[in-house]
């Protein structure tokens, strides 16, 4: 009967093993993508067999899941409910978007290829949910407009990885221009939209207080 440490020492090398195999895969899924990365690149960068990674991991999703799982745990995104504490949506945004583009700058690679990818397969869960999040909690507090589509679609572009990358890819923007770049946008859809949906008297005191557009 084997001893308890060798069990253990057994158990220890096994997940070693399935350890490396994840890093390798979060490594391939990052300069190639999860659509290019097959399961001989991933045996040959994690120094293993190709039956290997299959006994492990039997369906490409399992792989896919602790890729994601395990990229997560070593960079987990900016939590949106902190954010709650800013009453101030205006400052909440900004403060938002500036997390979330320092998210973006520093896994640009890894959102690029699996972001990509994910027009084709079941990958990027992770970030689309994080996204969904983020707008969530960014559309709080701008009082009547917060439901209101257009105020939620222009918080949904603001905090959308592709848009952060073409102002700063295409545009030449730093995160801070586009970051104010975007709170512009979102704060005058919310003027424009305030102004359509006040009521009269709402607007004759406005337009005598000289506020109107």
């Amino acid at each position: 009967m084997p001893r308890p440490y060798r069990l253990k020492r057994r158990a220890a090398r096994q997940e070693e093993t399935k350890l490396r195999i994840v890093d390798a895969t979060v490594a391939l899924h990052g300069e190639l993508g999860p659509a290019r990365t097959t399961i001989s690149a991933i045996a040959e960068r994690a120094g293993v067999q190709r039956h290997t990674v299959y006994r492990y991991f039997p369906e490409e999703s399992e792989i896919f899941r602790a890729c994601a799982s395990r990229f997560l745990s070593l960079h987990p995104p900016p939590d949106p409910h902190a954010w709650l504490v800013i009453a101030d949506p205006v400052e909440r945004l900004r403060t938002g978007l500036a997390a979330a583009y320092a998210y973006f700058r520093e896994n640009e690679a890894m959102m690029a290829s699996v972001l990509r990818d994910a027009e084709i397969m079941s990958v990027g869960g992770g970030f689309l949910r994080h996204r969904a999040a983020m707008a969530e909690v960014l559309a709080k507090g701008w009082n009547h407009l917060e439901q209101h589509p257009k105020i939620r679609a222009a918080i949904g572009l603001a905090v959308t990885f592709q848009i952060w990358r073409t102002l700063i890819r295409d545009q030449g923007l730093d995160d801070q221009q586009a970051v104010e770049l975007m709170t512009d946008m979102v704060q005058c859809a919310a003027a424009r939209l305030g102004a359509e949906t006040s009521g009269p008297e709402e607007r004759r005191v406005k337009k005598a207080e000289g506020t109107t557009d």
